[in-house]
């Protein structure tokens, strides 16, 4: 009776965990779209108009994972592969994030992008919490610094990278959600 009464507190846990982890992906979502306005505003013309759309550079910290998968693909992932894909992603979107604000010159600007890396860093720690849970295996962290030089190219880089994170938040609020429907099963 007490084996049961276990696995269903552990099974609570784990939702718990996983619904704490959605929420933040939520709020970092939201508060991305606010720094990624003012961080184009920065970069201005042509960065910050509506439609534009620079080519994504073939080097840089654009060895970033993208968050795009068929989507036939992305049913399939397992748990563990689906967890491994999202904290690999964020340790290296962090460290990216990290580089851009040490290339920023404004200010406040800065400070918003500092601050947005604590709560990458806590959504980082609460899917390496998560997999320590349901007993997965971290996968070795793996980022390089390879921003470029000219400044022209750290824009359109920037820009990525900012693109490339606001894609992992909605695909990680998408596979949280279905981390919780199958322990549910």
């Amino acid at each position: 009776m007490a084996t049961a009464r276990d696995a269903s507190h552990s099974l609570a846990s784990e939702r718990t965990s996983i619904e704490s982890t959605y929420e933040l992906t939520k709020y970092l979502e939201y508060q991305l779209k606010e720094i990624k306005d003012i961080y184009l505003t920065y970069l201005g013309p042509p960065f910050n108009e509506k439609d534009f759309s620079p080519p994504r550079p073939n080097s840089t910290a654009l060895s970033l994972p993208s968050a795009a998968t068929r989507l036939e693909l992305w049913h399939g992932l397992e748990n563990q592969a689906r967890l491994a894909q999202n904290q690999k992603a964020y340790s290296v979107l962090l460290a990216a994030v990290r580089d851009l604000a040490r290339s920023t010159l404004c200010p406040s600007l800065k400070t918003s992008l500092l601050h947005f890396c604590t709560g990458l860093d806590g959504l980082l720690g609460s899917i390496s919490a998560l997999m320590t849970t349901l007993g997965y295996a971290l996968p070795p962290p793996s980022y390089t610094d390879v921003r470029s030089n000219s400044r022209e190219l750290q824009k359109v880089e920037g820009f990525w990278i900012l693109r490339e994170l606001q894609s992992w938040l909605w695909r990680s609020a998408k596979d949280f959600n279905r981390l919780k429907k199958r322990l549910r099963g």
